[in-house]
């Protein structure tokens, strides 16, 4: 089966001050339909900028990105992108919210409803419609910002650390939802990361960055069956898992310290 989202030595760099930083070198990847990716790596290895290169925002300075088989030359609205901060409209309610990629699509009102109705349910916030963002949660605004992304109906979706900024028991809950609405939803996730243990807990792979400038330092399937809850946490299969994926990091985590001290 031909992957739906496919990187092909790709290079991204940039002139700050006079000098070409480069983020990104090289770097050839494939992402399944309907598989959860998870991009684990440390901060400044080119994460994000892979992110925002597959959701078309930035062009690579070499190399091409391939969506279906065909190159992604601008920004690409079936690749929707959800961000650590829930960029919700603070004047608007959940419903508003989630509906206002379908307004601007000219959907129908009763339609958009309806459509908006199913994915509030599906992030289970049903109840919450008439609420506004600053009732609410970080984590049920999150679930607003993914719910909204849903409705928009991409084909895969580009998640840049969207739980970073919650608390560790609501971050865990919200691992365990994103499972559930991918299992429901079936769309195709691409995860950015820097927490191993959430990148066990999410990821059907995983795929580890090296230091700047970011490339394949290693892909890893991931084994540990689902749903996978706290439990799976305590399991010696995780525990090998865990100790495999450190490995391959920590070396990249101690270039990336040197590096910093250098600079």
């Amino acid at each position: 089966m031909q992957p739906i989202l496919v990187a092909e030595n790709v290079s991204k760099s940039y002139a700050i001050g006079g000098n070409e930083l480069v983020a990104v070198r090289n770097l050839s990847m494939e992402v399944a339909e309907g598989e959860l990716l998870c991009l684990l790596g440390a901060s400044g290895c080119g994460k994000s900028t892979m992110l925002g290169i597959f959701a078309g925002f930035t062009p690579p300075s070499s190399g091409r990105v391939l969506l279906r088989g065909a190159p992604i030359t601008g920004i690409e609205p079936r690749c929707g992108m959800v961000f650590q901060s829930y960029a919700l409209f603070p004047w608007k309610t959940v419903r508003q919210n989630v509906e206002f990629p379908l307004r601007m699509r000219g959907v129908p009102r009763a339609e958009r409803r309806a459509l908006a109705e199913r994915f509030i349910g599906m992030v289970q916030l049903a109840g919450f419609a008439e609420h506004y963002p600053a009732e609410l949660s970080g984590g049920m605004q999150q679930r607003v910002t993914i719910a909204r992304c849903l409705a928009a109906d991409p084909e895969v979706l580009l998640m840049d650390e969207p739980f970073a900024a919650l608390d560790a028991m609501t971050r865990q809950v919200m691992q365990e939802e994103l499972l559930r609405i991918q299992a429901e939803s079936g769309k195709t996730i691409v995860f950015i990361t820097h927490n191993i243990d959430e990148a066990l807990i999410l990821g059907s792979r995983i795929v580890v960055m090296s230091a700047r400038p970011g490339r394949i330092k290693a892909i890893l399937d991931n084994p540990l069956p689902r749903p996978r809850g706290v439990a799976v946490q305590t399991s010696p299969e995780y525990a090998a898992l865990k100790g495999a994926v450190w490995n391959h990091v920590e070396e990249e985590v101690t270039r990336h310290i040197a590096a910093s001290r250098l600079a």
